[in-house]
């Protein structure tokens, strides 16, 4: 994981997810993990590809969905190289959980 392209509140949620997952299912949260910096290295190099959710978020923000997995990256499409700013579960109520997006 690139620490730098994780804001610090990112970097937290995705490490309890995967140490959660690791409890039951180690090759799961490992899998986990390079998913999310996949991701984070595909928009890095082209971050037209992150979706916006003008419902969730200003249009400064772009959201993957990982694939094979319930989980969000939010990020800062704006900033050289685009930054995670949240790491979140679709299963929560997204528009209260990123009301407080910002970086």
């Amino acid at each position: 994981m690139k620490p730098r392209q994780f804001a610090p509140r990112a970097r937290r949620e995705l490490r309890a997810a995967a140490a959660w997952i690791a409890e039951t299912n180690p090759d799961a949260a490992e899998a986990l993990l390079r998913a999310a910096v996949w991701a984070v290295e595909l928009v890095s190099r082209n971050p037209a590809r992150a979706r916006l959710r003008l419902d969730l978020a200003p249009a400064r923000f772009g959201f993957w969905s990982l694939r094979g997995y319930p989980y969000l990256l939010v990020f800062v499409v704006d900033r050289v190289p685009p930054i995670v700013a949240r790491f979140v579960h679709q299963a929560r109520d997204l528009p209260v959980l990123l009301g407080d997006l910002e970086l």
